[in-house]
């Protein structure tokens, strides 16, 4: 009885491990951190190079990808400020092997008190995608997440 529970229980945990072999983990990275000497708020999203030329449809190498990544990134980010909406301005991208480097930034910040933030990279194209964002301001950090469903989030400062 106990030969057929373990090979049971091998059989399980073989199961297990193949199951993720195939698996597609789709992530983004988001680090904000606000300047004090020049009131910005700058952004850094890292991104899986495959998704992003997938989800704009172009090529990584081509001469158009940063202006399509730049069209993208200010239809699926969207920031307020004390409840006041803040532009966006793109100050470009760099793509480096598996990854994508996009920097965007907010002028003209003073006092946060709270901050919501529309992020819907990826979901449309990938259900399953997971965006996390750091905010560093003023020496504290908080984390937010965002997903299918979730795509918009505040915090308080």
């Amino acid at each position: 009885m106990k030969k057929y529970l373990l090979i049971f229980a091998t059989g399980l945990l073989m199961l297990g491990i193949f199951s993720f072999n195939d698996a597609d983990f789709f992530s983004s990275m988001t680090k904000v951190d606000y300047i004090d000497g020049t009131k910005t708020l700058k952004f850094t999203t890292k991104l899986n190079t495959t998704h992003i030329s997938q989800a704009i449809k172009i090529d990584p190498t081509t001469a158009g990808f940063d202006a399509e990544v730049k069209k993208y990134m200010n239809a699926n980010v969207d920031v307020s400020i004390n409840g006041a909406p803040k532009t966006l301005t793109f100050t470009g991208s760099q793509v480096n092997g598996e990854s994508v480097w996009v920097y965007y930034e907010a002028s003209n910040v003073s006092d946060i008190s709270s901050l919501k933030i529309r992020n819907s990279i990826l979901i449309g194209q990938f259900p399953k995608q997971v965006n996390i964002l750091n905010i560093t301001y003023k020496g504290t950090l908080k984390t937010l997440n965002f997903q299918k469903g979730k795509e918009t989030s505040e915090v308080s400062f």
